[in-house]
């Protein structure tokens, strides 16, 4: 802890020197609120609106079938894949939107044991995110072909990857923690020990500066709806190495992955690139919608976005030490801030009654099991001035047992 703590004035002058301030104006913050949930639903960027409307209203309503080449809705997945691929690192042609992370994960397991055939250990760690484990589970047992999913600590990851390993699956920030896998030095393990690797960026792209050319990852998946704020349910993405795409054989596949997708031919043959992983018919409002949330993002310069980031989770970090260390608040994840992503969680016995507390006082977090209360920070929008705020609040809450009610108490379906 800093011998001259930190004060609002403080953080009023960081707001005053960020370079991402005018990025908040693009947003629909709702008045009031300290929204600090970023990292499991973005927040709208004010011009989406009107861009879906005229996606159903114009589009759909009086251009209808169309559009499909009038307004390039066929195309738009793979359009909105560069542009995603310019926020990790990868490079054009390398990305494709659409589905969700557990249907893409799924392409890419099978992709990944076809071009590893002699191996069938899939490697990943206890701070994936479950329903990952869930999909490379079922994958397993439709295969029912001696498949093992070896799961370990997520800091046993590096030893565990031996000559057994086909590839690995792993989310690079745990969802719960915020630990920020070495993405570089174990995908350039699992290479020289002949495994390929997998990595979901569900809470790096938009977050961190990642950079899967530069990491050499074979596969990933992401998903929009977090700190892309493409919207709930926005279409996830997926990444292929470039000299791997011609290689790939899809798990699923469909006639928008077909190399002549209007010939109707009844077998399939596979596109050339990385159009091959995409399977069916697209979301197109959905893709309208996070085609114009990601406008914001075009002149992003991902080393700030970091440095902003890893800013602002120090701040919050500081501040909760100082003002709520005496109420059993521990806080979770690396102290090192390079080594984690833009998230903070905290522990308290009563953290599920405390985060009820705080989101009825307008500052919006959410609630992993079994007690932890993690907030996410959103360097398009969130402010200094708003880590300040939230902690404060926060403090007030624990300081009167503000908590201990039976609203607060009582669980909720969505936590």
């Amino acid at each position: 802890m800093k011998d001259n703590p930190m004060k609002r004035s403080d953080c009023e002058a960081l707001d005053r020197a960020d370079p991402f301030a005018i990025k908040r104006q693009h947003f629909h913050l709702p008045q009031g609120m300290i929204y600090l949930d970023g990292n499991s639903l973005g927040v709208m960027p004010k011009h989406v609106p009107a861009r879906v409307q005229d996606a159903a209203q114009k589009q759909w309503g009086e251009t209808l079938i169309k559009s499909w080449n009038e307004h390039g809705w066929f195309h738009l997945p793979r359009r909105i894949g560069d542009r995603i691929g310019r926020l990790i690192g990868a490079p054009a042609g390398s990305v494709i939107a659409g589905d969700t992370i557990s249907v893409n994960l799924f392409k890419l397991l099978g992709a990944a044991a076809k071009l590893n055939p002699q191996r069938r250990v899939i490697l990943s760690d206890s701070g994936n995110f479950p329903s990952d484990l869930y999909v490379a589970q079922g994958f397993r047992d439709l295969l029912d072909d001696g498949y093992v999913l070896k799961v370990v600590a997520p800091e046993e990851v590096m030893d565990a990857i031996d000559d057994s390993i086909a590839f690995t699956m792993i989310t690079e920030v745990d969802y719960r923690s915020a630990r920020l896998h070495d993405m570089k030095a174990v995908t350039a393990r699992a290479h020289a020990m002949g495994a390929l690797t997998i990595w979901d960026l569900a809470h790096s792209a938009g977050a961190t500066q990642v950079d899967l050319t530069g990491c050499n990852a074979d596969f990933a998946v992401g998903c929009t709806y977090k700190y892309l704020n493409g919207g709930p349910g926005a279409p996830a993405f997926l990444y292929v190495k470039p000299d791997l795409q011609d290689r790939v054989q899809p798990a699923l596949s469909g006639w928008w992955g077909h190399a002549a997708p209007f010939a109707f031919d009844l077998d399939y043959r596979p596109a050339p690139g990385i159009i091959r992983n995409q399977c069916g018919t697209q979301p197109i409002l959905s893709m309208a919608a996070l085609d114009a949330a990601l406008d914001v993002w075009d002149d992003v310069d991902m080393a700030a976005l970091r440095a902003k980031s890893m800013a602002l989770c120090g701040s919050f970090i500081e501040l909760v030490e100082k003002r709520c260390g005496k109420h059993g608040v521990t806080v979770e994840g690396p102290a090192d801030l390079a080594s984690r992503g833009s998230h903070v969680s905290l522990h308290h016995e009563q953290g599920y009654a405390v985060m009820q507390a705080l989101i009825a006082s307008n500052v919006i977090g959410d609630f992993r099991a079994p007690d932890m209360m993690r907030f996410g920070f959103t360097p398009l929008y969130t402010s200094f001035a708003d880590v300040w705020d939230a902690v404060e609040i926060l403090a007030r809450i624990l300081d009167g047992r503000e908590w201990d009610q039976p609203q607060f108490l009582a669980k909720k379906a969505v936590t």
